[in-house]
């Protein structure tokens, strides 16, 4: 551990966009020492932008939600990265997918009226599940469900309808060129970041905090927790004395599943249009959502959820690829086989700092993040996805709730006086 980061006065765990934005705000105070402690070998978590050969692949995050007031949309331009501002076409893919116009306008009324049965039972004393408002035998059920896996990373039957309908979208969704991984690296630049230090014990009892970490034992005078809500439950991250409160709490908030797949097409032809969006299947939920060449780049993006996803991680590359060109060829024909390779796949479960995508609330759980977020003794705070009340599962959602635990700590370093 670098002599410089072993006493500060703030200590901000993990550095994906929470503790990204955390950080920064606290060197823009100019008068706190902080270190930024990271499992990884990287910035970034649950964002990570590879070179896909030529071209960025988004193995996490890809899309600047609500991104006419996403605060990451401003410091995208700002520091030069290429914001594309074209829209995703996912209210408009069935026709693509073996489905009249007709069918896929009442589709969309189905799901609308399935949305709009959430909001009038959200204010409801008991909370309940998504699959509880479901039509009985409706004909888009199974498309319903697998929609929520992309969505929400579960299925509707372990999805809190108060939580969900707390949540806020513009419906504007914009990529970054570069890719969204990337932006949160340049974003890191100038933080005093110590990679591989994995934070495996809080004791904060004392006078000062003590985390225990890979490389050695930090002290500070507040700290800053901002790793995935699936470290604390499953008490990879002990507190002492215990937080049982934020265990239970974590617990409530999951982390959902959606992992991507990623095939390049070898030969550029006329039936791979660009930037078209289709279903494997809209008449069960262990399919897939497609995207064909996404910002024009020669590759499919395929994106599984739920326990289709979980399935599919134990078959690694291989059997995801097997489903995903089978589903294809259904829709652009058999000789798409051919054409394909498998370039890169994603198994965010068996990811040991993230275990998962983004968080969800199940039924009953919905103030738990609240719950999650409250400070500790003025000394301890949270941040990250899961602790923002309406944009969680995002990076922005992560990034503001970072950005007022900073607001937070320095606010009690001031208390605690010179």
């Amino acid at each position: 551990m670098p002599s410089f980061c072993s006493e500060v006065d703030v200590a901000v765990i993990g550095a994906g966009a929470g503790g990204i934005g955390a950080g920064r705000r606290l060197m823009q105070e100019g008068t706190v020492s902080l270190v930024v402690l990271e499992a990884r070998d990287r910035v970034g978590g649950r964002l990570h932008t590879v070179d896909g050969g030529g071209f960025p692949l988004d193995r996490g995050g890809e899309w600047l939600h609500s991104a006419d007031r996403n605060p990451l949309t401003r410091l995208a331009q700002e520091l030069g990265f290429s914001v594309y501002p074209r829209l995703p076409e996912w209210t408009s893919r069935l026709q693509r997918s073996g489905e009249t116009a007709a069918a896929e306008a009442d589709w969309q009324r189905t799901r609308e009226a399935h949305r709009e049965a959430m909001r009038k039972a959200a204010p409801a004393p008991k909370d309940r599940t998504g699959a509880s408002l479901l039509v009985p035998g409706g004909r888009w059920n199974q498309l319903l469900d697998a929609t929520s896996s992309w969505g929400n990373g579960v299925e509707l039957d372990q999805l809190s309808v108060k939580d969900y309908c707390r949540y806020e979208d513009s419906g504007i969704n914009w990529r970054v060129r570069e890719g969204y991984g990337r932006l949160l690296t340049a974003l890191a630049e100038g933080l005093p970041v110590a990679h591989g230090a994995a934070v495996s014990r809080v004791e904060h009892g004392g006078g000062m905090i003590r985390l225990d970490t890979a490389q050695g034992t930090v002290s500070a005078a507040r700290a800053i927790v901002t790793v995935p809500s699936s470290i604390i439950a499953q008490e990879r991250l002990r507190f002492d004395p215990p937080l049982g409160d934020k265990v239970a709490a974590a617990a409530g908030l999951p982390l959902g599943l959606a992992d991507k797949l990623f095939l390049r097409i070898e030969r550029e032809v006329s039936d791979f249009p660009s930037e078209a969006y289709l279903v494997g299947s809209t008449t069960r939920r262990e399919t897939a959502s497609y995207q064909i060449r996404p910002v024009g780049r020669p590759l499919i993006a395929c994106f599984f959820g739920g326990r289709w996803a979980r399935a599919l991680e134990g078959e690694g590359m291989a059997g995801m690829a097997a489903f995903a060109v089978d589903e294809l060829t259904r829709h652009l024909g058999s000789d798409v086989r051919r054409k394909l390779t498998p370039l890169a796949a994603t198994a965010w479960e068996q990811d040991p700092w993230a275990r998962g995508s983004y968080s969800y609330a199940l039924p009953g759980h919905a103030d738990d993040r609240a719950a999650l977020t409250a400070p500790v003794d003025d000394r301890l705070f949270f941040a990250g996805e899961a602790c923002s009340p309406n944009f969680f599962s995002t990076a922005h959602g992560a990034w503001i709730s970072g950005t007022a635990a900073a607001e937070m700590a320095l606010a009690s370093l001031k208390r605690l006086g010179p």
